[in-house]
């Protein structure tokens, strides 16, 4: 086990799973602080929780008083990192690219601290640097550091080669620029360590072998484990898509939800990555059983939203929860959508707003649902596929949806 408070901690709550040189890395660590870095390319305007362990262990090393780092990969984005695609990235504009950094700047505020202080974070952007570089430079400067056959042999690379898609040159050289953003980051910020998940190793190893060779500088590497759910299932993937970190993506609401619904075998897991709890109270909290799991379920719901949201949000979406599941009312928090009060007078089918507000992906899925018994309307179990629904179902102003006993939502009229 690692001497090291962060590393201890990291290893406790399951952030590791690769490093290179660990025992150099622990001293580094132990003897004081250490700026490390992860990199975040600008491929939507928002960060979803399968970003969420990178930036909890950001977040963990500056409790531990060492400085993350946030790169932004304004550059990088615009060749796209191919590690674990099936196909090669949009090419997206550098307008479009703009504004999706400006976006997922937000994300990062409410969980990492940004200043001037020795353990504050801070959030370069790789563009200025990379934008500036000549080819024929890059190429024998840098270049003739890395082994073509030793690229070949990443696993972002194999699987690729392996698929029909085949791998571009542009996307062949993501490797080079990411191991440059780390000698770069060495130089201007004295950066000793990058992280990054499992898919990086090849690219983080990369990083630190370019330092050693130009600079003579021992840098260090760490990956966390990619993270499924306990039945397998990729994390952070929901019937209805990505569950996002801003609010203007995902409600709070939905937020607490996602975390609500957690498999039984994750609790104590997320409980680790996703939450500041105390590791013992952890340890006490995954060994309920029966009922009591769904206890653990809410305290890490409400304890990861709010970490994402403000605890005001975290409270205010419990006790809408609450009122929604346990006293069977229409909460007026809940999340909602609005019709025209013209067409409720009229009538809309019941299929169409269950897929307009979000319950269901379709129309073939909202049948199933209403066919399967796990449709509602105003906490009344609808087994008519053809139902339409009027203002004379308006209750406090509202009709009440719900797709089983975890999803609702209020239409109302404009």
């Amino acid at each position: 086990m690692p001497k090291s408070d962060f590393l201890h901690e990291a290893t406790e709550r399951g952030f590791v799973f690769q490093c290179t040189d660990s025992e150099s890395m622990d001293t580094a660590f132990a003897a004081g602080s250490v700026a490390g870095y992860i990199g975040f390319d600008c491929t939507a305007d928002s960060l979803h929780v399968g970003s969420l362990v990178q930036i909890m262990l950001l977040r963990l090393m500056q409790r531990h008083g060492h400085r993350p780092i946030t790169l932004m990969g304004g550059g990088t984005t615009r060749i796209g990192d191919p590690s674990l695609r099936e196909e090669a990235r949009q090419l997206l504009s550098d307008a479009q690219i703009a504004a999706n950094m400006a976006g997922i700047q937000r994300c990062f505020a409410p969980f990492i601290r940004f200043g001037d202080g020795p353990s504050d974070a801070i959030m370069p952007n790789n563009a200025e640097w990379l934008d500036r570089l000549g080819y024929i430079e890059l190429l024998r400067e840098v270049g003739v550091h890395f082994s073509v056959n030793r690229m070949l042999g990443f696993d972002s690379v194999k699987t690729r080669l392996d698929r029909e898609q085949g791998l571009t040159f542009l996307e062949f050289n993501y490797s080079i620029l990411q191991s440059y953003d780390f000698r770069e980051l060495n130089r201007r910020y004295g950066v000793v360590l990058q992280m990054g998940g499992s898919d990086q190793w090849g690219n983080i190893v990369s990083g630190v072998d370019l330092v050693r060779r130009t600079d003579a500088k021992q840098v260090f590497g760490l990956t966390t484990p990619l993270i499924a759910t306990a039945s397998g299932a990729k994390m952070g993937k929901t019937a209805k898509g990505a569950v996002w970190l801003t609010a203007d993506r995902l409600s709070p609401y939905d937020y607490w939800q996602f975390w609500r619904n957690t498999e039984d075998g994750d609790v104590g897991r997320f409980l680790r990555m996703f939450t500041d709890i105390p590791l013992a109270e952890v340890a006490r909290l995954e060994q309920l059983g029966g009922a009591e799991i769904n206890e653990a379920k809410k305290i890490l719901a409400t304890a990861a939203t709010g970490l994402a949201h403000g605890e005001a949000d975290a409270l205010e979406a419990a006790e809408t929860a609450r009122l929604a599941f346990e006293g069977g009312l229409a909460a007026d928090n809940l999340p909602s959508i609005t019709v025209a009060a013209s067409e409720l007078d009229a009538g809309i089918g019941l299929i169409r707003l269950l897929v307009e507000a979000g319950l269901s992906a379709s129309n073939g899925e909202a049948r199933r649902l209403v066919r399967g018994g796990g449709a509602r309307m105003n906490d009344v179990a609808v087994a008519d596929e053809a139902l339409v629904v009027t203002a004379l179902d308006l209750i406090d102003g509202a009709v009440k949806l719900s797709a089983g006993r975890k999803q609702h939502r209020l239409v109302r009229t404009r």
